[in-house]
């Protein structure tokens, strides 16, 4: 398939560029733990933006350029002299179909910039100079079935897991049902009103991706989007919790797996967590499920009210939610996210996400 490359100019590039790669400094102040301490990506602020993932409008069709994401490759590597020249191969194209950045002005930086739909994973590997290299200021990895770590990105809308394992997530929805307002009776009533009566067109353009969720929110899947990028330093807290609870819960109930056990079982796994003091807890591995539950907590609520395109209040559920139960004296909604939000969720304009 051939790419769809879209012209940018210098100063939409460099906007991202001086604010983030241009700082001089070589120690390792943006590192927390994910990095060692010489890697390049230690040292960059907000590495994680990379490849840069925007909105795309292409001044003529709103609907057709809202179905996909601007994302704008930026090669950078301050440890080795500027390359003569840069291409990218990715599964976003032809495999094997080199596509060359640009150099921008007489900077170290090389760009390229291509409209992408959105809801996909994409690996990638840079061309410099004609040797294949992983992108040096992107944090996000993946290791394909042949053994070989590519680069990877994923747009906007995403329902593909990149950080967890399937039971990883099953174990996270029934650990955010207990946080969320959904799985209670009225919360459930609301989601079936919410759902259950759209017409056919709505559940087949602006609700599609809720149907590809296990969970009528999206919250898992926000969660396992952002620990893959701004939050990615905090994935070992998962990996190393799930574990814990997998193992707690287990032993509380060795015949039935863990995403199936009773709800009163994780309402007292949930009181001892907010207490900090689970009976079968390692705690030489992770010292304080409290602090996790917090994170978690954060995440969740996150995920369920943010903008639909970070992965969770899939079809704008969670806004729907609070438009329905938060309303003045006369009935009218205290939450008219609607005339802020761009179409097909809501109906401004102006906005383009």
């Amino acid at each position: 398939m051939p790419a769809e490359i879209v012209s940018r100019d210098d100063t939409y590039i460099l906007n991202y560029c001086t604010k983030y790669l241009a700082r001089d400094n070589s120690d390792p102040r943006h590192n927390f733990g994910q990095f060692s301490a010489t890697d390049l990506r230690a040292r960059i602020s907000e590495c994680w933006r990379y490849p840069l993932v925007d909105s795309f409008f292409d001044g003529r069709d709103q609907a057709a350029s809202y179905a996909k994401n601007l994302v704008t490759f930026v090669y950078f590597d301050p440890r080795v002299a500027i390359p003569q020249s840069v291409a990218v191969i990715g599964s976003f194209a032809n495999l094997y179909d080199p596509i060359p950045l640009r150099r921008i002005a007489e900077t170290p930086y090389f760009a390229l910039s291509l409209a992408v739909p959105k809801g996909q994973v994409h690996t990638y590997k840079y061309l410099v100079d004609g040797e294949a290299v992983l992108d040096p200021v992107n944090p996000q990895q993946a290791m394909l079935e042949n053994g070989k770590t590519w680069s990877r990105f994923f747009t906007q809308l995403c329902t593909q897991l990149v950080s967890f394992e399937r039971w990883e997530a099953d174990l996270l929805e029934r650990l955010t049902d207990h946080i969320l307002p959904f799985r209670t009776s009225d919360g459930q009533n609301f989601v079936r009103r919410f759902y259950d009566y759209l017409d056919r067109q709505s559940k087949e353009t602006r609700f599609a991706s809720a149907y590809r969720l296990d969970q009528s929110v999206g919250v898992v899947n926000y969660i396992d989007k952002v620990v893959a990028r701004e939050e990615n330093h905090h994935l070992g807290d998962y990996k190393v919790c799930l574990k814990l609870v997998d193992r707690v819960l287990r032993q509380r109930n060795p015949y039935t797996e863990p995403s199936q056990i009773p709800k009163p079982l994780y309402e007292e796994l949930y009181n001892q967590m907010a207490s900090n003091s689970v009976d079968g807890w390692d705690y030489g591995q992770y010292g304080s499920p409290r602090y996790f539950l917090q994170l978690l907590r954060r995440h969740t609520y996150t995920g369920a009210f943010s903008h639909p395109k970070y992965g969770g209040n899939v079809g704008a559920l969670g806004w729907a939610y609070l438009e329905d139960t938060y309303r003045d004296d006369k009935g009218n909604t205290l939450f008219n996210w609607r005339q802020a939000t761009e179409a097909p969720l809501g109906a401004n304009a102006d906005y383009r996400g």
